[in-house]
Order: C-alpha cells, then structure tokens, then sequence
C-alpha cells in the first residue's frame, strides 16, 4: 500500500522552516532558554502555520518549538515562564523527548 501525496506535499513545508538547519537539541528543546534561538527563528518563518497543522502538537503530546509557541507534554509553555534561569514550566531538568520514548499517559478528565 502506497502512502497517499499529500504526506509528501504535507513535509515538503520542512525545507522552507526557518528552523531548518537548527541542531535537535534546539527545535526539540525542553527549557525554555535552550528554544530560544528555535522561538526568535518562527517568528520569521513563512511555514508556521504548515508546521503546527502537521505537527499537531496538542493532540500528540509534543516537546518542542512548533508555530512559534514551546510545548511540553503537548500544552503551550506560559511565554512569562520562558525567561526561568531553570527547568521548564514544571520542573522537569529537561532532557528531551523524542528519542523514541514512549508518550505520558493522558490524565484522567
């Protein structure tokens, strides 16, 4: 079974990303201070809008810089929060998540 055109079309967008280039460590970052370079990038960026829609970070519980925004465990960091000397927006010392790691449980509603 093939995939269909539009996943190609859909990560086509990736090239033109202002992030493009960015080490890992950066786009994928956990604590603030460490995005910023990723953060000051999408506010330039021509693909934002593309990168949010395929990454669809609240809904895949995404670490990382998307769209202009940090998230953590697939919810916007507070932007007052981003300025913290340490950790991110709960404590956690970082470390990254996308090594193939399995996502957190979705708590309870």
């Amino acid at each position: 079974m093939s995939l269909p055109s539009s996943r190609s079309h859909r990560s086509g967008w990736r090239a033109a990303a202002a992030c493009a280039g960015m080490p890992p460590q950066v786009v994928f970052a956990r604590r603030p201070a460490d995005a910023e370079p990723a953060l000051r990038a999408c506010a330039r960026c021509p693909v934002a809008r593309e990168c949010e829609e395929t990454v669809d970070p609240a809904h895949t519980w995404f670490d990382g810089v998307s769209a202009g925004r940090l998230w953590h465990n697939g919810r916007p960091v507070d932007p007052s929060r981003r300025n913290r000397a340490h950790g991110d927006s709960d404590g956690d010392s970082g470390g990254g998540g996308h090594g193939g790691t399995t996502a957190p449980l979705r708590r309870a509603a």
